[in-house]
């Protein structure tokens, strides 16, 4: 029951989805070794060399280790502030270019990515802006 208390809070439903979300950006890339190729185009297309490889494995961990945090509710303020960063470098490297829009107007754009960049904020400032002083974490 306290398990319950702990983790079925106000903030479950986002963090359900959240980690949905992380699970298909995460899991399947390893699987089928996509990330391999996301490390490749990090390397070929956007310059970090050797480090793609190693870059993109980590953008993967990460996303793979938010899953169980979302699902625990525990690590959410420094899992958050990550993956906050690699949607921000998403945004800079790859889907600015293409708009706003991830379907309809446009494909790639950056809409995907600001909302979850306010899902994952949620952890960072669980009290809003204006009270973000509190401990209470969400």
């Amino acid at each position: 029951m306290e398990w319950m208390k702990a983790n079925l809070d106000r903030t479950f439903l986002l963090r359900f989805g959240l980690m949905v979300t992380m699970i298909m950006h995460g899991i399947p890339s390893f699987v089928d070794g996509g990330v391999i190729d996301f490390g490749h185009a990090l390397d070929e297309v956007f310059g970090f060399g050797v480090m793609g490889i190693p870059l993109a494995i980590l953008v993967k961990l990460i996303h793979v280790l938010s899953i169980p945090a979302l699902f625990f509710n525990k690590y959410l303020r420094p899992l958050a502030l990550l993956n906050i960063i690699i949607f921000i470098m998403g945004i800079v490297l790859i889907h600015w270019k293409h708009g706003w829009y991830v379907v309809g107007g446009g494909s790639e754009g950056v809409e995907f990515n600001v909302l979850l960049i306010f899902a994952f904020s949620i952890f960072i400032f669980p009290n809003g802006l204006v009270n973000s002083g509190s401990k209470e974490v969400a």
